[in-house]
């Protein structure tokens, strides 16, 4: 039986409560969520959504940035992309993927997250599978516009969806859980790169059966995937009707004051909302963040085999060498999530992890041999990988409620996704093998998220001490409390 069917017969719990009164909030802060029901339903949840939160990233992952293993499989020999083509190849594809961002949040309550994350993944999957077949340059462009479009709405709709089931610092660690897939397609799209490159047949010969196999792969796990994931933590049906209650009534009081606001279910789009998003420190300085970010990150997933190659390996070595960095950026992300998570702290994360990433640019760019090069690789995966969900999540903690959180984070995703069009473009052939600028402008990127981290940190640091000390408690006067959101004069940002 469908999940559709089976949320038309079982409203959900979010929809039998009642909207809370100033009573029930303020009941809602003293009482205590029984901790052995808390921890059954976070397990339950990490059972229930993370395999598929990961599987659906893995692809991601693995879809866009494949063209890179098929460069050096053919691609660009066959379809003729002397210059600079195949970096506009690249780029193409972030042109619909930033601008479909934001209307893609504000829509995943309506179509419902449970169905609509799968959606995309079949679609894209479906693009990806063409693009093997694909015997032209403008037929290549073509595809990647259309990966573009269906992969936009993913990475802020995954955070939004997370945000819907767990407290907020349970949020990090889970989304470290499925994006630390990014890294691992890297290690093992390079494996199966390897592999699928040998295969000749019928007149598609090594890279197109990248593009056909990772493709049709993806279609079935979307469209499998459509059929297990919930909406909601009311409409999950591996939850007891007591589990369900208990989960949705821990999100009201997780926010100390912002839960003020309905379950996500009962929420109305409001434009107020939207504009709470928009004009806010914490968001300017986190969507800043996020583009200074994904400078490095897009730049070492797509070119890390051009890197590789550079260094004087050849075909399938120079694939099977991109397994061992993206390997420990997988380690990285989950190990970094954890600690950012038991500590309640994101600003240090993100910076601890630019230095680590500045020492290998600085072996990329002094090194005089290729095993130091090499060895640099190792250093940025470290660094990178764990910075990119980190962001995300410490925007996510400082938004609320939902509305605002999904304006925020889809503005967050679109504004960092425009650093695409410099990372497509920061190695050239031209500056090959050494690729000098290249690593310049990522170490001038990783300087600059150390000072925008520590602005932030200072901002927030100052916006709690301000409630701390009822400086903000004027705004209870002005307003109903459920109007306020992170502007609650008991909601505390997290450094």
């Amino acid at each position: 039986m469908s999940s559709d069917s089976m949320e038309k017969r079982d409203p959900s719990i979010e929809e039998k409560l009642p909207a809370p009164s100033d009573e029930m909030i303020e009941a809602s802060h003293n009482v205590e969520l029984d901790p052995l029901l808390d921890r059954r339903i976070t397990r339950k949840l990490d059972m229930h959504l993370l395999p598929w939160l990961f599987g659906i990233w893995f692809f991601a992952f693995i879809d866009r940035s494949n063209i890179g293993n098929a460069k050096i499989s053919g691609l660009t020999t066959d379809l003729s992309l002397d210059g600079v083509k195949f970096n506009v190849v690249l780029s193409v594809f972030y042109i619909l993927y930033i601008l479909v961002d934001i209307p893609s949040n504000l829509i995943v309550k309506r179509i419902g997250a449970g169905h609509y994350i799968p959606m995309l993944m079949t679609g894209w999957g479906i693009v990806t599978t063409f693009m093997g077949l694909t015997k032209s340059y403008a037929g290549l462009i073509v595809c990647r516009i259309l990966l573009g479009l269906f992969e936009g709405g993913l990475f802020g709709g995954m955070i939004l969806y997370v945000s819907m089931f767990y407290p907020r610092h349970q949020i990090l660690l889970r989304l470290g859980l499925w994006y630390c897939a990014a890294p691992l397609s890297g290690a093992i799209g390079g494996l199966l790169a390897a592999g699928l490159s040998q295969i000749h047949y019928d007149g598609y010969n090594s890279w197109p059966w990248i593009f056909i196999i990772e493709g049709a792969i993806t279609t079935v796990f979307g469209s499998t995937a459509y059929f297990f994931l919930p909406h909601t933590p009311g409409t999950a049906r591996f939850f007891t009707p007591e589990e369900q209650e208990a989960a949705v009534r821990r999100m009201h009081t997780d926010l100390s004051g912002a839960a003020a606001v309905k379950a996500v279910d009962q929420e109305t789009f409001d434009w107020r909302w939207v504009k709470m998003a928009l004009f806010n420190v914490n968001t300017a300085l986190c969507c800043l963040n996020f583009f200074l970010i994904l400078v490095p990150i897009y730049s070492y997933s797509l070119f890390l085999p051009t890197i590789i190659a550079g260094l004087g390996y050849k075909g399938v070595i120079a694939q099977l060498f991109t397994v061992p960095p993206n390997f420990l950026g997988f380690l990285s992300v989950i190990g970094c999530a954890y600690f950012s998570d038991r500590y309640k702290i994101r600003g240090p994360v993100i910076i601890a992890g630019a230095l680590f990433a500045m020492i290998g640019y600085i072996m990329q760019i002094a090194g005089q041999t290729s095993g130091v090069k090499y060895a640099g690789t190792f250093f940025v995966a470290a660094g990178v990988f764990q910075m990119s969900p980190t962001v995300n999540a410490w925007l996510a903690n400082n938004l609320a409620p939902h509305y605002v959180r999904a304006t925020g984070g889809g503005l967050q995703v679109a504004i960092g996704n425009c650093a695409a069009f410099v990372a497509t473009f920061t190695y050239l052939a031209q500056d090959g093998p050494n690729y000098i600028t290249g690593h310049s402008i990522n170490l001038g990127a990783l300087v600059l998220i150390v000072v925008v981290s520590c602005v932030n940190m200072a901002y927030v640091v100052w916006e709690n001490k301000k409630r701390a000390n009822g400086d903000r408690d004027h705004r209870l006067t002005k307003e109903d409390e459920a109007s306020l959101g992170f502007l609650h004069p008991r909601f505390r940002y997290t450094i």
